[in-house]
Protein backbone atom coordinates (compact mmCIF):
# COMPACT_ATOMS: atom_id res chain seq x y z
CA UNK A 1 0.00 0.00 0.00
CA UNK A 2 1.17 3.06 -0.52
CA UNK A 3 2.20 6.03 1.95
CA UNK A 4 -0.68 8.24 0.70
CA UNK A 5 -3.31 5.43 0.64
CA UNK A 6 -1.89 4.74 4.11
CA UNK A 7 -2.44 7.58 5.65
CA UNK A 8 -6.00 7.90 4.48
CA UNK A 9 -7.27 4.33 5.81
CA UNK A 10 -5.29 5.75 8.82
CA UNK A 11 -7.31 9.09 8.83
CA UNK A 12 -10.71 7.08 7.88
CA UNK A 13 -10.58 4.98 10.76
CA UNK A 14 -9.87 7.86 13.32
CA UNK A 15 -12.42 9.28 11.91
CA UNK A 16 -14.89 7.14 12.68
CA UNK A 17 -13.70 5.33 16.61
CA UNK A 18 -15.59 8.18 18.54
CA UNK A 19 -18.59 6.71 16.38
CA UNK A 20 -17.88 3.13 16.80
CA UNK A 21 -17.14 3.98 20.60
CA UNK A 22 -20.35 5.50 21.03
CA UNK A 23 -22.18 3.06 19.44
CA UNK A 24 -20.60 0.47 21.74
CA UNK A 25 -21.63 2.41 24.72
CA UNK A 26 -25.70 2.75 23.36
CA UNK A 27 -25.77 -0.90 22.84
CA UNK A 28 -24.47 -1.55 26.59
CA UNK A 29 -27.43 -2.92 28.53
CA UNK A 30 -28.14 -0.23 31.26
CA UNK A 31 -29.17 -1.75 35.01
CA UNK A 32 -32.27 -0.48 36.76
CA UNK A 33 -33.37 -1.87 40.65
CA UNK A 34 -36.93 -1.37 41.55
CA UNK A 35 -37.36 -1.52 45.06
CA UNK A 36 -41.41 -1.72 45.88
CA UNK A 37 -43.13 -1.66 49.20
CA UNK A 38 -46.10 -3.59 48.35
CA UNK A 39 -45.67 -7.17 47.82
CA UNK A 40 -45.16 -9.25 44.52
CA UNK A 41 -48.97 -9.75 43.91
CA UNK A 42 -50.70 -6.31 44.76
CA UNK A 43 -52.56 -5.54 41.82
CA UNK A 44 -51.74 -1.58 42.23
CA UNK A 45 -47.62 -2.71 42.24
CA UNK A 46 -48.64 -4.74 39.08
CA UNK A 47 -50.25 -1.60 37.64
CA UNK A 48 -47.26 0.62 38.61
CA UNK A 49 -44.70 -1.60 37.24
CA UNK A 50 -46.33 -1.95 34.35
CA UNK A 51 -46.85 2.08 33.62
CA UNK A 52 -43.10 2.29 34.48
CA UNK A 53 -42.00 -0.26 32.30
CA UNK A 54 -43.82 0.46 29.36
CA UNK A 55 -42.73 4.52 29.85
CA UNK A 56 -39.45 3.00 29.34
CA UNK A 57 -39.72 1.21 26.60
CA UNK A 58 -41.47 4.01 24.71
CA UNK A 59 -38.34 6.10 25.82
CA UNK A 60 -36.07 3.47 23.79
CA UNK A 61 -34.88 0.90 27.05
CA UNK A 62 -36.43 -2.63 26.43
CA UNK A 63 -36.00 -5.74 28.94
CA UNK A 64 -33.40 -8.45 27.89
CA UNK A 65 -32.20 -6.35 25.04
CA UNK A 66 -30.58 -2.64 26.52
CA UNK A 67 -31.62 -2.99 29.97
CA UNK A 68 -32.04 -5.22 32.64
CA UNK A 69 -34.13 -4.36 35.69
CA UNK A 70 -33.94 -6.46 38.94
CA UNK A 71 -37.23 -6.13 41.28
CA UNK A 72 -37.40 -6.34 45.28
CA UNK A 73 -40.30 -6.02 47.21
CA UNK A 74 -40.84 -4.99 50.99
CA UNK A 75 -43.96 -6.01 51.41
CA UNK A 76 -44.47 -3.63 54.15
CA UNK A 77 -41.51 -5.45 56.43
CA UNK A 78 -39.21 -2.49 57.45
CA UNK A 79 -36.34 -5.27 58.07
CA UNK A 80 -37.20 -6.96 54.65
CA UNK A 81 -37.17 -3.64 53.02
CA UNK A 82 -33.58 -3.01 54.95
CA UNK A 83 -32.30 -6.19 53.41
CA UNK A 84 -33.22 -5.68 49.88
CA UNK A 85 -32.39 -2.48 50.03
CA UNK A 86 -28.83 -3.84 51.00
CA UNK A 87 -29.08 -6.11 47.96
CA UNK A 88 -30.11 -3.89 45.08
CA UNK A 89 -27.10 -1.50 46.28
CA UNK A 90 -24.74 -4.66 45.94
CA UNK A 91 -25.69 -5.26 42.58
CA UNK A 92 -24.23 -1.72 42.17
CA UNK A 93 -27.23 -0.77 39.23
CA UNK A 94 -27.36 2.53 37.07
CA UNK A 95 -30.23 3.92 38.75
CA UNK A 96 -32.75 2.81 41.55
CA UNK A 97 -36.65 3.41 41.58
CA UNK A 98 -37.85 3.53 44.56
CA UNK A 99 -41.21 3.29 45.31
CA UNK A 100 -42.67 5.01 48.00
CA UNK A 101 -41.21 7.01 50.96
CA UNK A 102 -40.34 4.06 53.63
CA UNK A 103 -37.78 2.57 51.11
CA UNK A 104 -36.04 5.48 50.28
CA UNK A 105 -34.46 5.85 53.88
CA UNK A 106 -32.90 2.75 54.14
CA UNK A 107 -31.59 3.05 50.42
CA UNK A 108 -29.84 6.66 51.52
CA UNK A 109 -28.25 4.80 54.25
CA UNK A 110 -26.93 2.08 51.99
CA UNK A 111 -25.62 4.23 49.19
CA UNK A 112 -24.48 7.99 48.40
CA UNK A 113 -23.76 7.61 45.17
CA UNK A 114 -26.33 4.45 43.07
CA UNK A 115 -28.67 7.63 41.65
CA UNK A 116 -32.08 7.01 43.07
CA UNK A 117 -35.48 8.05 41.47
CA UNK A 118 -38.65 8.12 44.18
CA UNK A 119 -42.23 8.10 43.59
CA UNK A 120 -44.62 9.11 46.41
CA UNK A 121 -42.23 10.46 49.05
CA UNK A 122 -44.38 13.21 51.40
CA UNK A 123 -41.68 15.98 52.51
CA UNK A 124 -38.22 14.95 50.98
CA UNK A 125 -37.03 18.00 52.30
CA UNK A 126 -37.78 17.14 56.06
CA UNK A 127 -36.75 13.71 55.97
CA UNK A 128 -33.50 14.57 54.66
CA UNK A 129 -33.33 13.03 51.11
CA UNK A 130 -32.85 15.73 49.42
CA UNK A 131 -31.70 19.60 49.96
CA UNK A 132 -34.05 21.43 48.69
CA UNK A 133 -36.98 20.35 46.08
CA UNK A 134 -35.29 22.55 43.13
CA UNK A 135 -31.92 21.67 43.86
CA UNK A 136 -31.52 17.97 45.21
CA UNK A 137 -27.73 18.16 45.71
CA UNK A 138 -27.33 14.55 46.53
CA UNK A 139 -27.80 10.70 44.69
CA UNK A 140 -31.61 11.05 45.11
CA UNK A 141 -34.88 12.78 43.11
CA UNK A 142 -38.33 12.27 42.05
CA UNK A 143 -41.77 12.76 42.81
CA UNK A 144 -43.43 14.00 46.37
CA UNK A 145 -47.27 13.04 47.63
CA UNK A 146 -49.24 15.78 48.26
CA UNK A 147 -48.33 18.90 50.15
CA UNK A 148 -49.56 18.23 54.00
CA UNK A 149 -52.29 21.22 53.24
CA UNK A 150 -54.20 18.34 51.15
CA UNK A 151 -55.14 16.21 54.20
CA UNK A 152 -58.08 18.89 55.87
CA UNK A 153 -59.75 18.28 52.27
CA UNK A 154 -59.82 14.98 53.28
CA UNK A 155 -62.23 15.90 56.91
CA UNK A 156 -63.83 18.53 54.93
CA UNK A 157 -64.80 15.49 52.39
CA UNK A 158 -65.98 13.56 55.24
CA UNK A 159 -68.15 16.11 56.50
CA UNK A 160 -69.44 16.54 53.13
CA UNK A 161 -70.85 13.05 52.65
CA UNK A 162 -71.50 12.39 56.61
CA UNK A 163 -72.50 15.48 58.43
CA UNK A 164 -73.53 13.56 61.04
CA UNK A 165 -70.06 13.00 61.78
CA UNK A 166 -68.66 14.33 65.06
CA UNK A 167 -65.60 12.17 65.84
CA UNK A 168 -62.75 10.66 63.83
CA UNK A 169 -59.92 8.67 64.17
CA UNK A 170 -57.12 9.77 62.06
CA UNK A 171 -55.03 5.94 61.32
CA UNK A 172 -51.60 6.88 60.97
CA UNK A 173 -47.61 5.87 60.74
CA UNK A 174 -46.07 8.26 63.26
CA UNK A 175 -42.80 6.92 62.54
CA UNK A 176 -42.41 8.73 59.16
CA UNK A 177 -43.01 12.36 58.97
CA UNK A 178 -45.68 12.37 56.93
CA UNK A 179 -48.18 10.64 59.73
CA UNK A 180 -47.45 13.68 61.70
CA UNK A 181 -47.50 15.78 59.81
CA UNK A 182 -50.99 14.99 57.33
CA UNK A 183 -52.60 14.61 61.39
CA UNK A 184 -51.65 18.16 62.01
CA UNK A 185 -52.82 19.45 59.44
CA UNK A 186 -56.26 17.64 60.21
CA UNK A 187 -56.08 18.95 63.34
CA UNK A 188 -55.96 22.22 62.28
CA UNK A 189 -59.33 22.72 60.73
CA UNK A 190 -61.02 20.05 63.20
CA UNK A 191 -62.09 22.63 65.39
CA UNK A 192 -64.13 24.59 62.34
CA UNK A 193 -66.17 21.30 61.62
CA UNK A 194 -67.00 20.37 64.99
CA UNK A 195 -64.81 17.06 64.84
CA UNK A 196 -63.08 15.81 67.70
CA UNK A 197 -59.55 13.81 66.38
CA UNK A 198 -58.63 10.34 67.86
CA UNK A 199 -54.70 9.71 66.35
CA UNK A 200 -54.28 6.09 66.28
CA UNK A 201 -50.67 5.30 65.85
CA UNK A 202 -50.55 1.34 64.41
CA UNK A 203 -47.37 -0.14 63.29
CA UNK A 204 -48.82 -3.31 62.11
CA UNK A 205 -52.49 -5.51 60.72
CA UNK A 206 -52.74 -6.56 64.79
CA UNK A 207 -52.55 -2.92 66.13
CA UNK A 208 -54.98 -1.82 63.34
CA UNK A 209 -57.28 -4.18 64.27
CA UNK A 210 -57.41 -3.59 67.51
CA UNK A 211 -57.55 0.18 67.12
CA UNK A 212 -60.17 0.63 65.16
CA UNK A 213 -62.24 -2.12 66.84
CA UNK A 214 -61.28 0.04 70.15
CA UNK A 215 -62.51 3.10 68.37
CA UNK A 216 -65.84 1.85 66.38
CA UNK A 217 -67.77 1.52 70.00
CA UNK A 218 -69.87 4.63 69.86
CA UNK A 219 -72.12 6.73 67.71
CA UNK A 220 -71.34 9.14 64.97
CA UNK A 221 -67.71 8.36 64.32
CA UNK A 222 -65.76 8.48 61.23
CA UNK A 223 -62.03 7.26 59.77
CA UNK A 224 -59.80 9.00 58.06
CA UNK A 225 -56.89 7.22 56.65
CA UNK A 226 -53.69 9.22 55.97
CA UNK A 227 -51.13 8.42 53.43
CA UNK A 228 -48.38 5.81 53.97
CA UNK A 229 -47.13 2.24 53.09
CA UNK A 230 -48.41 0.67 56.06
CA UNK A 231 -52.44 1.60 55.17
CA UNK A 232 -51.25 0.57 51.20
CA UNK A 233 -50.09 -2.84 52.61
CA UNK A 234 -53.24 -2.87 54.43
CA UNK A 235 -55.42 -1.50 53.05
CA UNK A 236 -57.89 -4.59 52.38
CA UNK A 237 -58.08 -5.07 56.19
CA UNK A 238 -59.10 -1.40 56.78
CA UNK A 239 -61.43 -1.71 54.49
CA UNK A 240 -62.79 -4.69 55.91
CA UNK A 241 -63.03 -3.23 59.45
CA UNK A 242 -64.36 0.17 58.34
CA UNK A 243 -67.50 -1.88 56.66
CA UNK A 244 -67.66 -3.89 59.63
CA UNK A 245 -68.46 -0.98 61.92
CA UNK A 246 -70.17 1.01 59.74
CA UNK A 247 -67.42 3.70 60.23
CA UNK A 248 -67.51 6.37 57.09
CA UNK A 249 -64.00 6.48 55.86
CA UNK A 250 -61.87 8.92 53.37
CA UNK A 251 -58.44 7.62 52.07
CA UNK A 252 -55.83 8.65 50.12
CA UNK A 253 -56.19 7.41 47.06
CA UNK A 254 -58.20 6.34 43.71
CA UNK A 255 -57.27 2.51 44.63
CA UNK A 256 -58.87 2.28 48.08
CA UNK A 257 -62.49 3.28 46.83
CA UNK A 258 -62.00 1.11 44.11
CA UNK A 259 -61.06 -1.30 46.33
CA UNK A 260 -64.48 -0.99 48.68
CA UNK A 261 -63.42 2.61 50.38
CA UNK A 262 -66.63 5.09 50.52
CA UNK A 263 -64.50 8.27 49.42
CA UNK A 264 -61.07 9.45 47.96
CA UNK A 265 -59.31 12.22 47.69
CA UNK A 266 -55.37 12.60 46.66
CA UNK A 267 -52.53 12.30 44.02
CA UNK A 268 -52.67 10.05 40.77
CA UNK A 269 -49.85 7.66 41.80
CA UNK A 270 -49.98 5.58 38.21
CA UNK A 271 -49.50 9.11 37.01
CA UNK A 272 -45.84 9.58 39.10
CA UNK A 273 -44.53 5.94 37.85
CA UNK A 274 -44.95 7.25 34.17
CA UNK A 275 -43.12 10.01 35.23
CA UNK A 276 -40.73 8.62 37.05
CA UNK A 277 -39.56 6.50 33.84
CA UNK A 278 -38.81 9.95 32.29
CA UNK A 279 -36.00 10.55 35.34
CA UNK A 280 -34.52 7.21 34.97
CA UNK A 281 -34.15 7.77 31.53
CA UNK A 282 -32.50 10.62 31.84
CA UNK A 283 -30.25 9.54 34.43
CA UNK A 284 -29.36 6.64 31.88
CA UNK A 285 -28.39 8.84 29.15
CA UNK A 286 -26.24 10.78 31.75
CA UNK A 287 -27.79 13.79 33.76
CA UNK A 288 -27.37 13.52 37.33
CA UNK A 289 -30.02 13.37 40.54
CA UNK A 290 -28.91 16.48 41.72
CA UNK A 291 -29.48 18.28 39.00
CA UNK A 292 -33.42 17.27 38.06
CA UNK A 293 -36.11 18.67 40.16
CA UNK A 294 -37.79 17.24 42.52
CA UNK A 295 -41.95 17.20 41.45
CA UNK A 296 -45.40 17.82 43.01
CA UNK A 297 -47.96 15.80 41.65
CA UNK A 298 -49.70 17.40 38.85
CA UNK A 299 -53.23 15.11 38.90
CA UNK A 300 -55.18 14.57 41.62
CA UNK A 301 -58.49 12.50 42.05
CA UNK A 302 -61.38 12.06 43.83
CA UNK A 303 -63.58 8.67 43.72
CA UNK A 304 -66.97 7.76 45.77
CA UNK A 305 -67.93 4.55 46.14
CA UNK A 306 -71.90 4.63 45.90
CA UNK A 307 -72.45 1.03 46.59
CA UNK A 308 -70.62 1.93 49.98
CA UNK A 309 -72.09 4.88 50.31
CA UNK A 310 -75.78 2.80 50.14
CA UNK A 311 -74.28 0.24 52.53
CA UNK A 312 -73.95 2.38 55.09
CA UNK A 313 -77.12 4.37 54.65
CA UNK A 314 -75.19 7.70 53.59
CA UNK A 315 -76.72 9.81 50.37
CA UNK A 316 -74.46 11.42 48.53
CA UNK A 317 -74.65 14.80 47.47
CA UNK A 318 -75.50 15.92 44.01
CA UNK A 319 -72.93 18.95 44.61
CA UNK A 320 -70.56 16.04 46.26
CA UNK A 321 -71.15 13.85 42.80
CA UNK A 322 -70.77 16.50 40.38
CA UNK A 323 -67.00 16.82 41.50
CA UNK A 324 -65.97 13.37 41.20
CA UNK A 325 -63.55 12.46 38.84
CA UNK A 326 -64.24 8.52 39.18
CA UNK A 327 -67.88 7.40 40.67
CA UNK A 328 -67.74 3.84 41.54
CA UNK A 329 -70.97 1.62 41.57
Amino acid sequence: MRRREFIKVIAASTAALPFAVSAQQSERKRHVGILMGLAADDPEAQERLAVFEDALHQLGWTQGHNLQIDYRRGAGDTESTRKYAAELIALAPDVILASGGTVVGPLLQGTRSVPIVFTQTPDPVAAGFVASLARPGGNATGFTTSEYGISAKWLELLKEIAPGVTRAAVLRDATIPSGVGQFTSIQSVAPSFGVELSPLDVRDAKEIERDITAFARGSNRALIVTSSGLAAVHRELIITLAARYRLPAVYSYRYFAASGGLLSYGPDPIDQYRRAAGYVDRILRGEKPAELPVQAPTKYELAINLKTAKALGLTVPPTLLARADEVIE
